[in-house]
């Protein structure tokens, strides 16, 4: 058994591939690794009205939002559910402070970096 780590669009996963007589196969689905998460390179970006942009960090759907437009969060609360390549991701506040102009709604498609909230 041999581990890797396969970075997919900014986020990183350990993987687990098993070599058969010199081959590599695939490991199996109930054996797949958690996400290893990816080291922050930059500050989150600012949104046009002074507040911190919290966007998507990969192309997805939008399974869940915990939180309501003024809202106050904590940094590293799960606010948004986002679904890509069949697996769900926590996207998280990335400062404390309260929710502003919630972009998208449980089931929206969006593209890699766009906007889903603002917290001032």
């Amino acid at each position: 058994m041999r581990t890797f780590l396969v970075n997919v669009n900014g986020t990183q996963y350990e993987v687990a591939v098993e070599e058969i007589d010199g081959k590599a196969a695939p490991a199996k689905p109930a054996q797949a690794a958690a996400p290893v998460a990816a080291p922050v390179a930059a500050p989150a970006p600012v949104a046009a009205a002074g507040g911190t942009a919290v966007t998507a960090p990969m192309p997805g759907t939008i399974l869940g939002v915990s939180v309501k437009e003024g809202e106050a969060v904590k940094a590293g609360q799960t606010i948004f559910v986002l679904e890509a390549m069949k697996m769900e991701s926590d996207i998280v506040a990335p400062v404390a402070g309260t929710v502003r102009g919630i972009a998208v709604a449980k089931g929206a498609s969006v593209a890699a970096g766009g906007v889903l909230c603002s917290i001032q």
